[in-house]
């Protein structure tokens, strides 16, 4: 028999690694929401609400490249919109399945549930456009091509895309058939020149450091990346949005590149080197340091996705893999100056005293093992952690361009998920718990044994740190219960805490490293306990907020 349009679009997600599609169920998404279920090699993973599904699909394809996202039209579509916006801000394939009304339905213009009662049946997909690089509304003729095509369109550029599925069109039989669509190759001559430029720049160069950026990890060229430092011998440091893009734990690693504002000796190393290459990085605000980082254009050498740079010079239609694979080869190995990297240092406090940042920070930081996927929320917890050296193997993950709070604690679920034989370290605080802690019923439900940590510190401390007022009223949230919300969401057998001391911080830590099942720890400081980072933000917000 002929596979139907869904099981078509399926049948090419699961041979381009997606094994699970999160979401929310509604009526007109019926038929996507069966085929989903009813095919044994995909998995349904339903979801608190559609936000939460979008955020959990971010994490997800953050592990393993690419993710999947299914809500109802209208209402399901618009509350996962603002985690499909951070998909594409952070440059992840996110594939949104939209069940809509059936097509006679939208031809007669009737006025149905779920829409805005005005006939118009193609806003919300319109809506969607800024936040996808491509679309398209599925039928029987156009399911093959148009499956390829945004297969295409999603792992090329790493953005979302969005696919209607019709209701009373999702199950009728595929017509006609298509190829996958190639991966685009280098153009050769722009290739070899760009490659020529970047070694005989790097040759003349008597001292240079690389900046590996998030789309190398997004582009999954972490090897290539790799091999490049290897064969080169030059040291690399990371920003904020690309740490542990590639592993910390190797001699050519400098530290953390924050411009003026963090780390005085990684600044000056890669600011005074003669030559900087960055690769796949981002110059946003909170990986310059509040734009205080100082790199000279004349002196950075930049490789993009599908081009790069060389002083005034671009060459387009160079593919970041060749050319990475390229300058291995060619890049002869010299035995650059560089600098080691430090990370937080020996925790403080002891026994009965209160838990403070340089208690904290350190305590996680010797926490996190091999392998974990460290899963931050944007705010003071990321801030403070994201400076501590990752053990081998250990990523660190924060949304640090989209920056919706809320974000972290639905993206471990998506990471868990992903990885199920990794450990996943949640650090997240209170004012961002709040907005999607209902997903720690999901870690329970699936089976999933995370380590969470929920910095309780009264309120929104980075918005403290930011606001004129840090009293104002916005700024405080509802003294909730955390170590008791496992239990109250079905995480039954896990490990909760709450810490106030120092002390009760170790005998938890220990405790969560033997466990056997989840663990929850909320760990309580003063309302004003902020990473050196946050403080730091909190004394650069006229070049942060320049225009």
């Amino acid at each position: 028999m002929a596979r139907t349009v869904i099981q078509h679009v399926l049948d090419r997600l699961k041979a381009i690694g997606i094994a699970d599609v999160f979401g929310v169920p509604g009526d007109y998404a019926f038929p996507v929401n069966d085929a989903i279920c009813n095919d044994p090699e995909i998995r349904w993973v339903g979801c608190s609400n559609e936000l939460n599904a979008a955020y959990a699909a971010d994490g997800y394809a953050r592990i393993k490249g690419v993710a999947a996202l299914c809500t109802t039209y209208g209402v399901g579509e618009l509350s996962a919109l603002n985690g499909v916006a951070g998909a594409y801000a952070e440059h992840l394939p996110v594939f949104h399945l939209v069940g809509t009304p059936n097509m006679s339905v939208q031809q007669a213009r009737a006025v149905m549930h779920h829409t805005l009662g005005n006939g118009e049946y193609d806003l919300f997909r319109r809506m969607s456009e800024p936040v996808v690089c491509a679309h398209a509304v599925m039928t029987p003729q156009n399911a093959a091509y148009e499956t390829e095509r945004l297969i295409f369109e999603a792992l090329y550029h790493r953005r979302p895309v969005y696919m209607a599925f019709p209701a009373d069109l999702a199950n009728q039989p595929v017509l006609g058939t298509a190829e996958p669509i190639a991966t685009p190759q280098s153009d050769p001559a722009s290739l070899k020149a760009a490659t020529a430029a970047i070694v005989a720049a790097l040759s003349r160069a008597k001292s240079a450091c690389v900046l590996p950026g998030i789309l190398v990890a997004r582009t999954g060229l972490r090897q290539p990346m790799q091999n490049l430092i290897d064969a080169s011998g030059l040291p690399f440091a990371t920003m904020f949005m690309d740490k542990s893009v590639l592993d910390e734990r190797q001699p050519g690693f400098v530290g953390m590149y924050d411009g003026a504002i963090m780390d005085e000796a990684v600044r000056d190393f890669v600011e005074s080197r003669e030559l900087v290459l960055t690769v796949g990085a981002l110059m946003s605000d909170f990986n310059t340091g509040a734009f205080t980082s100082r790199l000279d254009p004349a002196r950075t050498l930049r490789i993009a996705h599908h081009h790069v740079t060389v002083g005034d010079v671009k060459y387009p239609n160079v593919e970041m893999g060749d050319i990475l694979g390229a300058l291995a080869e060619q890049l002869p190995k010299r035995d650059w100056a560089s600098i080691a990297a430090t990370s937080l240092g020996d925790s403080s406090g002891l026994g009965g005293d209160a838990i403070d940042v340089p208690a904290l920070y350190p305590r996680w930081a010797n926490f996190i093992s091999p392998d974990d996927i460290v899963v931050a929320e944007t705010g003071t917890a990321s801030m403070g952690l994201g400076f501590a050296l990752m053990p081998a193997g250990a990523s660190f993950h924060n949304q640090t361009l989209w920056g919706s709070i809320g974000w972290a604690t639905p993206a471990a679920f998506g990471a868990a998920v992903a990885a199920p034989d990794r450990r996943v370290v949640l650090v997240t605080g209170d004012g961002s718990h709040q907005l999607t802690a209902q997903e720690i019923g999901q870690f329970g439900r699936f089976g999933l044994r995370p380590v969470v940590f929920l910095l309780n510190n009264d309120g929104y401390l980075i918005e403290r740190l930011l606001c004129k007022d840090p009293e104002i009223a916005y700024n405080d949230i509802a003294p909730w219960r955390y170590a008791e919300l496992p239990h109250a969401l079905g995480c039954d057998g896990w490990f909760t805490a709450r810490v106030t001391t120092c002390a009760e911080l170790d005998a938890a830590l220990s405790a969560a490293d033997r466990a056997e099942a989840g663990v929850y720890i909320e760990v309580v400081t003063d309302a004003y306990a902020a990473s050196p980072l946050a403080m730091k933000l909190h004394d650069s917000i006229k070049t942060l907020y320049a225009t």
